[in-house]
């Protein structure tokens, strides 16, 4: 009952920037939580940066610093935007959204398909 719709990604030279970015839609009463999640190869899927209804951000230390994470709520939307790239930025970036449904006002919590960054060296 909640789409997400990624967009961005690719490939990137090392130290290049990215911007991601995902739109959430349907039954949607509520957005809480509005995140970024990166999963390479063999690895658990982690953290990037989550946002929260009041617009505070929180980083994972490999990126704090060089990640900007901001949410537009008119849009539902959510985007992460990522400098100074490394090779070990290379992942799944998946998009996560949490929240309340018009139907009951039950809890959702969405994934996206997940976009592919690929930082070449």
């Amino acid at each position: 009952q909640v789409q997400l719709v990624e967009s961005g990604g690719g490939l990137v030279q090392a130290g290049g920037s990215l911007r991601l970015s995902c739109a959430a839609s349907g039954s949607i009463f509520s957005i809480n939580a509005m995140g970024w999640y990166r999963q390479a190869p063999g690895k658990q899927r982690d953290l990037v940066a989550v946002i929260n209804s009041g617009g505070s951000p929180n980083y994972a230390d490999s990126v704090r610093g060089r990640s900007t994470i901001s949410r537009d709520n008119a849009k539902n939307m959510v985007i992460l935007e990522m400098n100074r790239l490394k090779p070990e930025d290379t992942a799944v970036y998946y998009c996560n959204v949490a929240g309340k449904l018009l139907t009951g006002f039950r809890p959702y919590d969405q994934w996206g398909q997940g976009t592919q960054v690929t930082v070449t060296s």
